[in-house]
C-alpha cells in the first residue's frame, strides 16, 4: 500500500489563529468597562502656606463631633446617637430659636468631624452621611421656600448658588488621633 502523493496531509492551517484571537483579545480590553469606587466626594479647600487666624474662629459656631475608639460618638463635649445627630446638626446650623449656644447664622456654622484611627469604617460613613443629610435636608427646606421645588441636581446652577450661599456646606476633619487618644 503505497500513499498517494496527492492526498492532503491530515494538518490545520492555524496560523491566523493566532492573529484573531489576539483581535478578539484587544477588541475585548478596549470595549469592556470596569466599574470603580467612587468613593465620596469631597472638595478640599485651595492650599494656602498661611496659617488659619484662630481669632476669627467662635467656639460658638462649631459643631464638633468625636468618634472614639469604641465607635462611640461625643457631640459638642456629650455622649451621643448617631440617630439624632441629623437633627441635632440642623438645629445647630438653623438656629431657629436664635439661641446663645448654638451658630450664629448658617454662613458660620462649622461642622468638625475628627475620628479615632481605630474608627470602624461603617461607622465613619455612617456619621459623614448624616451630616451631609442634615445639610441636605436644610438646602431642600430652603428651596421649597423659596423657589416652591426640592433641592435637586435638576435646578438650575443659579438657584443652587442661592442655596449654597445661603447655607454653605462646612465640614471640617481633623487627623484621626491614634488608637485612644481621642483628645
Amino acid at each position: 500500500m503505497a500513499r498517494s502523493k496527492n492526498r492532503g496531509s491530515n494538518e490545520i492551517n492555524a496560523s491566523s489563529m493566532a492573529d484573531i484571537a489576539f483581535l478578539l483579545l484587544i477588541f475585548f480590553l478596549v470595549t469592556t468597562t470596569i466599574a470603580q469606587d467612587k468613593g465620596i466626594q469631597v472638595l478640599l479647600p485651595p492650599w494656602s502656606e498661611d496659617a488659619p487666624d484662630p481669632a476669627k474662629l467662635n467656639k460658638r459656631n462649631v459643631f464638633a463631633v468625636l468618634v472614639n475608639a469604641d465607635n462611640q460618638l461625643l457631640v459638642r463635649g456629650e455622649l451621643a446617637n448617631i440617630t439624632e445627630l441629623r437633627e441635632r446638626a440642623k438645629e445647630f446650623i438653623s438656629n431657629p430659636g436664635r439661641r446663645e449656644d448654638l451658630a450664629e447664622s448658617p454662613q458660620k456654622a462649622i461642622i468638625s468631624l475628627k475620628n479615632d484611627r481605630s474608627t470602624k469604617y461603617g461607622v465613619y460613613i455612617e456619621v459623614y452621611n448624616e451630616l451631609k443629610a442634615a445639610y441636605q435636608e436644610l438646602w431642600n427646606d430652603l428651596s421649597q421656600r423659596l423657589y416652591g421645588e426640592p433641592y435637586s441636581e435638576e435646578m438650575s446652577d443659579a438657584k443652587k448658588r442661592v442655596i449654597r450661599t445661603e447655607i454653605p456646606f462646612v465640614l471640617s476633619e481633623a487627623e484621626p488621633t491614634d488608637f485612644g487618644n481621642e483628645g
